[in-house]
Protein backbone atom coordinates (compact mmCIF):
# COMPACT_ATOMS: atom_id res chain seq x y z
CA UNK A 1 0.00 0.00 0.00
CA UNK A 2 1.31 3.36 -1.02
CA UNK A 3 2.33 5.49 1.90
CA UNK A 4 0.50 8.79 2.05
CA UNK A 5 2.99 11.58 2.55
CA UNK A 6 1.55 14.54 4.47
CA UNK A 7 1.61 17.83 2.55
CA UNK A 8 4.35 20.28 3.44
CA UNK A 9 3.42 22.86 6.04
CA UNK A 10 2.11 26.15 4.59
CA UNK A 11 4.60 28.94 4.27
CA UNK A 12 4.38 31.49 7.05
CA UNK A 13 2.62 34.45 5.58
CA UNK A 14 3.86 37.94 6.28
CA UNK A 15 0.55 39.61 7.10
CA UNK A 16 1.98 43.11 7.26
CA UNK A 17 3.53 42.90 3.80
CA UNK A 18 0.33 41.41 2.40
CA UNK A 19 -1.75 44.24 3.85
CA UNK A 20 0.68 46.85 2.57
CA UNK A 21 0.54 45.25 -0.88
CA UNK A 22 -3.26 45.60 -0.88
CA UNK A 23 -2.91 49.28 -0.08
CA UNK A 24 -0.28 49.84 -2.74
CA UNK A 25 -2.48 48.17 -5.30
CA UNK A 26 -5.88 49.61 -4.45
CA UNK A 27 -5.70 52.59 -2.05
CA UNK A 28 -4.99 56.15 -3.21
CA UNK A 29 -1.51 56.99 -1.85
CA UNK A 30 -2.50 60.25 -0.18
CA UNK A 31 -0.98 59.34 3.19
CA UNK A 32 2.64 58.74 4.15
CA UNK A 33 1.87 55.83 6.43
CA UNK A 34 4.05 54.41 9.20
CA UNK A 35 5.19 50.80 8.72
CA UNK A 36 2.62 49.31 11.11
CA UNK A 37 -0.54 47.31 10.34
CA UNK A 38 -2.98 46.99 13.24
CA UNK A 39 -5.30 44.07 13.89
CA UNK A 40 -7.17 45.03 17.08
CA UNK A 41 -7.19 47.18 20.17
CA UNK A 42 -8.27 47.07 23.80
CA UNK A 43 -8.55 50.16 25.97
CA UNK A 44 -5.43 52.28 25.67
CA UNK A 45 -3.55 49.60 23.69
CA UNK A 46 -3.31 48.62 20.03
CA UNK A 47 -1.91 45.37 18.62
CA UNK A 48 -0.34 44.95 15.22
CA UNK A 49 -0.68 41.90 12.99
CA UNK A 50 2.61 40.54 14.35
CA UNK A 51 1.30 40.61 17.92
CA UNK A 52 3.28 43.65 19.10
CA UNK A 53 1.46 45.78 21.66
CA UNK A 54 1.56 49.58 21.60
CA UNK A 55 0.40 52.06 24.22
CA UNK A 56 -1.73 54.48 22.20
CA UNK A 57 -0.95 58.11 22.97
CA UNK A 58 -2.24 59.16 19.53
CA UNK A 59 -5.87 58.14 19.94
CA UNK A 60 -6.55 58.09 16.20
CA UNK A 61 -5.58 61.80 16.26
CA UNK A 62 -7.75 62.77 19.25
CA UNK A 63 -10.67 60.57 18.15
CA UNK A 64 -10.69 57.51 20.43
CA UNK A 65 -11.60 59.34 23.63
CA UNK A 66 -12.66 56.11 25.38
CA UNK A 67 -9.88 53.99 23.90
CA UNK A 68 -10.35 50.97 21.65
CA UNK A 69 -13.11 48.35 21.67
CA UNK A 70 -14.88 50.24 24.42
CA UNK A 71 -17.81 48.13 25.67
CA UNK A 72 -20.11 51.12 26.14
CA UNK A 73 -19.66 52.20 22.53
CA UNK A 74 -20.13 48.61 21.35
CA UNK A 75 -23.31 48.32 23.40
CA UNK A 76 -24.72 51.61 22.06
CA UNK A 77 -23.96 50.56 18.48
CA UNK A 78 -25.53 47.15 18.90
CA UNK A 79 -28.70 48.35 20.62
CA UNK A 80 -29.36 51.27 18.29
CA UNK A 81 -28.57 49.25 15.15
CA UNK A 82 -31.34 46.86 16.12
CA UNK A 83 -33.84 49.73 16.22
CA UNK A 84 -32.94 52.40 13.66
CA UNK A 85 -29.74 53.14 11.74
CA UNK A 86 -30.73 55.82 9.25
CA UNK A 87 -33.85 57.73 8.19
CA UNK A 88 -32.45 60.95 6.63
CA UNK A 89 -32.96 64.48 7.87
CA UNK A 90 -36.36 64.72 6.21
CA UNK A 91 -37.77 63.29 9.46
CA UNK A 92 -37.42 63.59 13.22
CA UNK A 93 -35.85 61.07 15.59
CA UNK A 94 -35.18 61.28 19.30
CA UNK A 95 -31.38 60.61 19.48
CA UNK A 96 -30.54 63.67 17.34
CA UNK A 97 -32.76 65.96 19.38
CA UNK A 98 -31.38 64.67 22.67
CA UNK A 99 -27.76 64.98 21.51
CA UNK A 100 -28.30 68.53 20.26
CA UNK A 101 -29.85 69.51 23.60
CA UNK A 102 -26.90 68.06 25.52
CA UNK A 103 -24.33 69.84 23.36
CA UNK A 104 -26.20 73.14 23.73
CA UNK A 105 -26.22 72.65 27.51
CA UNK A 106 -22.41 72.44 27.48
CA UNK A 107 -22.01 75.85 25.79
CA UNK A 108 -24.85 78.39 25.75
CA UNK A 109 -28.30 78.86 24.20
CA UNK A 110 -28.20 78.07 20.50
CA UNK A 111 -28.73 75.23 18.04
CA UNK A 112 -26.71 72.40 16.49
CA UNK A 113 -26.28 71.10 12.95
CA UNK A 114 -24.97 67.53 12.54
CA UNK A 115 -22.59 66.36 9.83
CA UNK A 116 -19.92 63.66 9.46
CA UNK A 117 -16.48 65.17 10.03
CA UNK A 118 -14.50 68.15 11.24
CA UNK A 119 -13.95 69.48 7.73
CA UNK A 120 -17.71 69.41 7.14
CA UNK A 121 -18.32 71.17 10.45
CA UNK A 122 -15.93 73.93 9.41
CA UNK A 123 -17.62 74.17 6.00
CA UNK A 124 -20.81 74.84 7.90
CA UNK A 125 -19.11 77.69 9.76
CA UNK A 126 -17.92 79.18 6.46
CA UNK A 127 -21.47 79.11 5.10
CA UNK A 128 -22.87 80.55 8.33
CA UNK A 129 -20.41 83.45 8.13
CA UNK A 130 -21.15 84.15 4.46
CA UNK A 131 -24.89 84.01 5.04
CA UNK A 132 -24.50 86.44 7.93
CA UNK A 133 -22.61 88.98 5.85
CA UNK A 134 -24.28 88.45 2.50
CA UNK A 135 -26.62 91.43 2.49
CA UNK A 136 -23.75 93.79 3.34
CA UNK A 137 -21.33 92.26 0.84
CA UNK A 138 -19.10 90.93 3.63
CA UNK A 139 -17.66 87.44 3.11
CA UNK A 140 -14.03 87.38 4.25
CA UNK A 141 -12.93 85.12 7.12
CA UNK A 142 -9.67 85.77 8.98
CA UNK A 143 -7.86 82.65 10.18
CA UNK A 144 -4.40 82.18 11.65
CA UNK A 145 -0.99 81.00 10.53
CA UNK A 146 -0.20 77.35 11.40
CA UNK A 147 -3.93 76.63 11.71
CA UNK A 148 -5.57 73.50 10.31
CA UNK A 149 -9.25 73.34 9.36
CA UNK A 150 -9.61 70.31 7.06
CA UNK A 151 -8.98 69.05 3.54
CA UNK A 152 -11.88 70.34 1.45
CA UNK A 153 -11.10 73.13 -1.00
CA UNK A 154 -12.53 75.80 1.29
CA UNK A 155 -10.93 74.26 4.39
CA UNK A 156 -7.44 74.21 2.87
CA UNK A 157 -7.95 77.84 1.84
CA UNK A 158 -8.81 78.56 5.49
CA UNK A 159 -5.82 76.58 6.77
CA UNK A 160 -2.74 78.65 7.54
CA UNK A 161 -0.20 76.12 6.24
CA UNK A 162 1.12 76.33 2.69
CA UNK A 163 1.93 72.61 2.46
CA UNK A 164 -1.77 71.65 2.28
CA UNK A 165 -2.45 74.06 -0.59
CA UNK A 166 0.17 72.89 -3.09
CA UNK A 167 -1.33 71.66 -6.34
CA UNK A 168 -4.83 72.90 -5.56
CA UNK A 169 -4.47 76.50 -6.67
CA UNK A 170 -6.25 78.78 -7.26
CA UNK A 171 -7.49 78.88 -3.70
CA UNK A 172 -11.10 79.50 -2.75
CA UNK A 173 -11.25 83.25 -2.14
CA UNK A 174 -12.34 84.90 1.07
CA UNK A 175 -9.68 83.75 3.56
CA UNK A 176 -6.62 85.53 4.93
CA UNK A 177 -4.14 84.34 7.57
CA UNK A 178 -2.89 86.36 10.52
CA UNK A 179 -0.38 85.50 13.26
CA UNK A 180 -1.90 83.43 16.08
CA UNK A 181 -2.19 84.83 19.61
CA UNK A 182 -1.56 88.38 18.32
CA UNK A 183 -4.66 90.51 18.78
CA UNK A 184 -3.23 93.64 17.16
CA UNK A 185 -2.40 91.68 14.00
CA UNK A 186 -6.04 90.62 13.74
CA UNK A 187 -7.26 94.17 14.32
CA UNK A 188 -4.99 95.52 11.59
CA UNK A 189 -6.09 92.80 9.14
CA UNK A 190 -9.82 93.55 9.31
CA UNK A 191 -11.13 94.93 6.03
CA UNK A 192 -14.57 96.19 4.90
CA UNK A 193 -15.18 92.68 3.53
CA UNK A 194 -14.41 90.86 6.81
CA UNK A 195 -17.34 89.07 8.44
CA UNK A 196 -15.73 86.53 10.80
CA UNK A 197 -12.64 85.34 12.65
CA UNK A 198 -11.94 81.61 12.94
CA UNK A 199 -9.37 80.20 15.37
CA UNK A 200 -8.55 76.95 17.14
CA UNK A 201 -8.71 77.18 20.92
CA UNK A 202 -5.47 75.22 20.89
CA UNK A 203 -3.71 74.63 17.59
CA UNK A 204 -3.13 70.92 17.03
CA UNK A 205 -1.56 70.26 13.64
CA UNK A 206 0.28 73.55 14.01
CA UNK A 207 2.26 72.33 17.02
CA UNK A 208 -0.01 72.22 20.12
CA UNK A 209 -0.24 75.93 20.92
CA UNK A 210 -3.09 77.08 23.19
CA UNK A 211 -4.60 80.53 22.85
CA UNK A 212 -3.95 82.96 25.71
CA UNK A 213 -6.83 84.28 27.83
CA UNK A 214 -6.02 87.84 26.74
CA UNK A 215 -6.21 86.83 23.09
CA UNK A 216 -9.60 85.13 23.46
CA UNK A 217 -11.16 87.95 25.46
CA UNK A 218 -9.67 90.53 23.10
CA UNK A 219 -11.11 88.73 20.08
CA UNK A 220 -14.57 88.72 21.65
CA UNK A 221 -14.42 92.47 22.30
CA UNK A 222 -13.04 93.11 18.82
CA UNK A 223 -15.76 91.04 17.16
CA UNK A 224 -18.44 92.86 19.14
CA UNK A 225 -16.93 96.20 18.16
CA UNK A 226 -16.65 95.37 14.44
CA UNK A 227 -19.84 93.23 14.20
CA UNK A 228 -17.91 90.09 13.32
CA UNK A 229 -18.63 86.44 14.12
CA UNK A 230 -16.10 84.78 16.41
CA UNK A 231 -15.91 81.11 15.39
CA UNK A 232 -13.89 78.38 17.08
CA UNK A 233 -12.63 75.17 15.50
CA UNK A 234 -12.89 72.78 18.44
CA UNK A 235 -12.58 69.62 16.34
CA UNK A 236 -9.34 68.46 17.93
CA UNK A 237 -9.06 70.48 21.13
CA UNK A 238 -12.71 70.09 22.15
CA UNK A 239 -14.88 67.43 23.78
CA UNK A 240 -13.21 67.51 27.21
CA UNK A 241 -9.68 66.90 25.89
CA UNK A 242 -8.31 69.83 27.87
CA UNK A 243 -10.45 69.10 30.93
CA UNK A 244 -13.44 71.20 29.84
CA UNK A 245 -15.97 70.63 27.10
CA UNK A 246 -14.20 73.21 24.93
CA UNK A 247 -10.61 74.37 25.27
CA UNK A 248 -11.55 78.05 25.53
CA UNK A 249 -13.51 77.21 28.69
CA UNK A 250 -10.37 75.74 30.27
CA UNK A 251 -8.11 78.57 29.08
CA UNK A 252 -10.41 81.24 30.51
CA UNK A 253 -10.88 79.68 33.95
CA UNK A 254 -10.36 82.41 36.53
CA UNK A 255 -9.83 85.13 33.93
CA UNK A 256 -11.64 88.46 34.41
CA UNK A 257 -14.79 88.69 32.28
CA UNK A 258 -14.52 84.97 31.44
CA UNK A 259 -18.22 84.44 32.09
CA UNK A 260 -19.12 86.94 29.39
CA UNK A 261 -17.14 85.06 26.72
CA UNK A 262 -19.35 83.18 24.29
CA UNK A 263 -18.25 82.34 20.75
CA UNK A 264 -20.74 82.65 17.91
CA UNK A 265 -20.13 79.18 16.49
CA UNK A 266 -18.08 76.07 17.31
CA UNK A 267 -17.06 73.18 15.05
CA UNK A 268 -16.90 69.69 16.61
CA UNK A 269 -16.03 66.14 15.53
CA UNK A 270 -13.29 63.60 16.42
CA UNK A 271 -13.97 62.61 20.06
CA UNK A 272 -17.67 63.42 19.64
CA UNK A 273 -18.17 59.91 18.25
CA UNK A 274 -15.20 58.16 19.85
CA UNK A 275 -14.33 56.54 16.50
CA UNK A 276 -17.77 56.53 14.92
CA UNK A 277 -17.85 59.27 12.25
CA UNK A 278 -19.94 62.20 13.41
CA UNK A 279 -19.40 65.95 13.31
CA UNK A 280 -21.43 68.96 14.39
CA UNK A 281 -21.41 72.69 14.73
CA UNK A 282 -23.09 74.74 17.42
CA UNK A 283 -24.46 78.20 16.56
CA UNK A 284 -25.18 80.90 19.10
CA UNK A 285 -28.85 81.78 19.62
CA UNK A 286 -28.51 85.11 17.79
CA UNK A 287 -27.48 83.33 14.56
CA UNK A 288 -29.09 79.93 15.12
CA UNK A 289 -31.77 80.30 12.43
CA UNK A 290 -29.61 81.83 9.69
CA UNK A 291 -29.23 78.52 7.86
CA UNK A 292 -32.86 77.85 7.11
CA UNK A 293 -34.47 75.14 4.94
CA UNK A 294 -32.43 74.57 1.79
CA UNK A 295 -29.42 76.58 3.00
CA UNK A 296 -27.43 73.57 4.18
CA UNK A 297 -27.83 69.81 4.23
CA UNK A 298 -26.27 66.37 4.57
CA UNK A 299 -27.33 62.81 3.87
CA UNK A 300 -25.63 61.06 6.77
CA UNK A 301 -25.34 63.82 9.36
CA UNK A 302 -26.96 63.11 12.71
CA UNK A 303 -28.08 59.54 12.08
CA UNK A 304 -29.78 57.67 14.93
CA UNK A 305 -26.74 55.37 15.13
CA UNK A 306 -24.15 58.14 15.33
CA UNK A 307 -26.18 60.17 17.81
CA UNK A 308 -26.75 57.14 20.06
CA UNK A 309 -22.99 56.57 20.24
CA UNK A 310 -22.27 60.24 20.95
CA UNK A 311 -24.92 60.28 23.70
CA UNK A 312 -23.37 57.22 25.35
CA UNK A 313 -19.91 58.80 25.22
CA UNK A 314 -21.20 61.92 26.98
CA UNK A 315 -22.80 59.68 29.61
CA UNK A 316 -19.55 57.78 30.22
CA UNK A 317 -17.49 60.97 30.41
CA UNK A 318 -19.91 62.35 32.98
CA UNK A 319 -20.29 59.20 35.12
CA UNK A 320 -16.57 58.39 35.14
CA UNK A 321 -15.48 62.00 35.72
CA UNK A 322 -13.19 61.85 32.70
CA UNK A 323 -12.89 65.63 32.41
CA UNK A 324 -11.26 65.62 35.85
CA UNK A 325 -9.12 62.68 34.80
CA UNK A 326 -7.91 64.67 31.78
CA UNK A 327 -6.95 67.51 34.10
CA UNK A 328 -5.16 65.39 36.68
CA UNK A 329 -3.24 63.12 34.35
CA UNK A 330 -2.68 65.95 31.88
CA UNK A 331 -1.07 68.03 34.62
CA UNK A 332 1.15 65.12 35.65
CA UNK A 333 2.13 64.27 32.07
CA UNK A 334 2.84 67.94 31.40
CA UNK A 335 5.09 68.18 34.43
CA UNK A 336 7.01 65.11 33.30
CA UNK A 337 7.45 66.48 29.79
CA UNK A 338 8.74 69.75 31.26
CA UNK A 339 11.17 67.67 33.35
CA UNK A 340 12.47 66.02 30.20
CA UNK A 341 12.96 69.44 28.60
CA UNK A 342 14.94 70.56 31.64
CA UNK A 343 16.95 67.35 31.95
CA UNK A 344 17.71 66.91 28.24
CA UNK A 345 17.78 70.44 26.77
CA UNK A 346 19.97 69.26 23.90
CA UNK A 347 17.12 66.96 22.77
CA UNK A 348 13.90 68.67 23.93
CA UNK A 349 13.28 72.39 23.50
CA UNK A 350 10.00 72.67 25.41
CA UNK A 351 6.71 71.09 26.41
CA UNK A 352 3.27 72.66 26.28
CA UNK A 353 -0.45 72.00 26.14
CA UNK A 354 -3.49 71.52 28.35
CA UNK A 355 -5.11 68.38 29.72
CA UNK A 356 -4.57 65.40 27.45
CA UNK A 357 -3.52 67.50 24.46
CA UNK A 358 0.21 67.90 24.94
CA UNK A 359 3.17 68.68 22.74
CA UNK A 360 6.88 67.93 23.05
CA UNK A 361 9.02 70.21 20.90
CA UNK A 362 12.33 68.70 19.82
CA UNK A 363 15.58 70.56 19.27
CA UNK A 364 16.47 71.75 15.78
CA UNK A 365 17.19 68.87 13.44
CA UNK A 366 20.78 69.92 12.82
CA UNK A 367 21.37 69.72 16.59
CA UNK A 368 20.22 66.08 16.69
CA UNK A 369 23.03 63.98 15.14
CA UNK A 370 20.85 60.86 15.04
CA UNK A 371 18.33 62.63 12.81
CA UNK A 372 20.42 65.11 10.82
CA UNK A 373 21.42 62.76 7.99
CA UNK A 374 17.84 61.74 7.12
CA UNK A 375 15.53 63.73 4.88
CA UNK A 376 12.62 62.90 7.21
CA UNK A 377 11.43 65.47 9.74
CA UNK A 378 12.67 65.05 13.31
CA UNK A 379 9.10 64.51 14.53
CA UNK A 380 8.63 61.55 12.18
CA UNK A 381 11.97 60.00 13.12
CA UNK A 382 11.19 60.46 16.82
CA UNK A 383 7.75 58.90 16.32
CA UNK A 384 9.37 55.88 14.66
CA UNK A 385 11.66 55.43 17.67
CA UNK A 386 8.64 55.66 19.96
CA UNK A 387 7.01 52.92 17.89
CA UNK A 388 10.04 50.72 18.49
CA UNK A 389 9.62 51.42 22.20
CA UNK A 390 5.93 50.44 22.03
CA UNK A 391 4.29 53.89 22.09
CA UNK A 392 2.18 55.67 19.47
CA UNK A 393 2.29 59.46 19.17
CA UNK A 394 1.45 61.91 16.39
CA UNK A 395 3.87 64.31 14.66
CA UNK A 396 2.73 67.94 14.49
CA UNK A 397 4.98 69.77 12.09
CA UNK A 398 8.70 69.08 11.74
CA UNK A 399 9.68 69.34 15.42
CA UNK A 400 6.66 68.61 17.63
CA UNK A 401 5.27 65.31 18.90
CA UNK A 402 1.60 65.35 19.94
CA UNK A 403 0.26 63.26 22.80
CA UNK A 404 -3.50 62.66 22.56
CA UNK A 405 -4.26 59.65 24.77
CA UNK A 406 -7.81 58.57 25.67
CA UNK A 407 -9.66 60.48 28.37
CA UNK A 408 -9.87 57.28 30.45
CA UNK A 409 -6.11 56.78 30.53
CA UNK A 410 -4.98 55.36 33.88
CA UNK A 411 -2.12 56.67 36.08
CA UNK A 412 -0.22 53.43 35.47
CA UNK A 413 -0.52 53.87 31.71
CA UNK A 414 0.57 57.51 32.00
CA UNK A 415 3.69 56.41 33.86
CA UNK A 416 4.32 53.71 31.27
CA UNK A 417 4.07 56.27 28.48
CA UNK A 418 6.46 58.72 30.09
CA UNK A 419 8.90 55.88 30.71
CA UNK A 420 8.91 54.97 27.02
CA UNK A 421 9.32 58.60 25.93
CA UNK A 422 12.20 59.13 28.35
CA UNK A 423 14.00 56.01 27.13
CA UNK A 424 13.88 57.32 23.57
CA UNK A 425 15.08 60.77 24.66
CA UNK A 426 17.92 59.18 26.65
CA UNK A 427 18.95 57.09 23.65
CA UNK A 428 19.29 60.27 21.60
CA UNK A 429 21.20 62.05 24.37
Amino acid sequence: MKEIVPPPPPLVRNHQQAIQALFQQSVVPSYARFEIAFSHGAGSYLYDVNGTRYLDFGGGIAVCCLGHANPDITDALAKQSQKLVHVSNLYYHEPQGRLAAQLVSQVAPGKVFFCNSGAEANEGLFKLARMSGHDEGRFEILTTTNSFHGRTLAAIAATGQEKVKKGFEPMVTGFRHVAYNQLQAIREAISPATIAILIEGSQGEGGVTPATPEYLLGLRHLCDEKRLLLMIDGVQCGHFRTGCFQSYQRILEGAPDAQSFIPDAIAMAKSLGGGFPIGAFWVREKYADLLGPGAHGTTFGGTPLGCAVALRILEVIRHENLADNARRLGAWLGSQLHRLATTYPQIVNSARGLGLMLGLELAEKEDLPAFAASDKASSIQFANRLHQAGLLAIPAGPQVIRLLPPLNLTPTQAEEGIGKIERVVKSLA
